[in-house]
């Protein structure tokens, strides 16, 4: 996706790019599919929500220059500038659009802990507070038969009200379809030392302890998460949820916290 914003407009414009580099394997076709399938699907207050708009037309002048040429380069069949009411107003005109409401993406929120120090109180609390906050949320969406696909922090927001959310639909696929597996024991040394995968791997294949290396690289983060969310890391808790959902049992999953909800106030007696 090609992502901008207004700084005066609480929302981003998502556009599709026309290619995708590799390892990327998908069409506009597929990732427009994955947008429908979350926007049919019950996000349990862990999917942004979207909104899909076509032909849409901004003036001329709102626009930098560089980010005409951004999408120019990624994105030309989705891009028109002309004057098409005829009336002497230039308009850009983007042919496909998501709009989303904007969030700080959770890198960055983390990022800022980590650049305040990690001896300050606030900054530990708020690592804690979005790593937790980041498990719960694959949990929630794990209780609706959706795997995220692609869990970097990059893929995740903090919203305005402090809750993570999931925002970016490219890889995702519901929990019954992947094929969760764990990484086979080496049988030689030269397996066991090799740079290379030397194992098979089929198309929906998802080994959970290969999580840790791209999440946990820092030790604060990884502390955090392996007291609250470790069996993230384990196969067996995702074909355990895999076994519940074909088996009919669905999970209450509430949006909002406690604090959020209306609750029944009973009279007293």
């Amino acid at each position: 996706m090609l992502v901008f914003d207004l700084p005066s407009f609480p929302y981003v414009f998502k556009v599709i790019k026309d290619f995708y580099p590799p390892p990327k394997d998908t069409s506009r076709e597929q990732i427009k599919g994955k947008y429908l399938l979350v926007k049919q699907h019950d996000r349990v207050g862990r999917m942004a929500d979207t909104q899909e708009y076509s032909e849409v037309g901004f003036p001329r002048e709102r626009f930098d220059d560089e980010l005409i040429a951004e999408i120019q380069k990624f994105a030309p069949s989705q891009l028109e500038i002309s004057d098409r009411d005829g009336d002497g107003k230039v308009e850009v005109i983007i042919k496909h659009v998501y709009i989303e409401r904007r969030m700080i993406p959770l890198n960055i929120y983390l990022q800022e802990a980590f650049d305040a120090g990690l001896e300050e109180p606030e900054s530990k609390a708020q690592i804690e507070r979005a790593v937790t906050e980041y498990g719960n949320a694959i949990k929630d969406l794990v209780a609706a038969n959706i795997f995220p696909g692609d869990m970097l922090w990059k893929n995740f927001g903090i919203t305005r009200h402090g809750k993570v959310v999931f925002y970016d639909y490219d890889e995702i696929e519901y929990i019954t379809d992947c094929n969760f597996r764990r990484v086979p024991q080496p049988r030689n040394e030269e397996e066991e030392m090799s740079g290379e995968v030397w194992y098979s791997v089929g198309p929906k294949d998802v080994f959970p302890e290969t999580f840790a290396p791209f999440l946990l690289g820092n030790n604060a983060v990884r502390d955090v998460f392996m007291r609250h969310h470790a069996d993230l890391l384990d196969a067996s808790f995702w074909e355990a949820h895999q076994d519940r959902i074909r088996e009919g049992h669905v999970y209450d999953v509430f949006p909002y916290d406690p604090e959020r909800r209306f609750s029944l106030k009973l009279p007293e007696a």
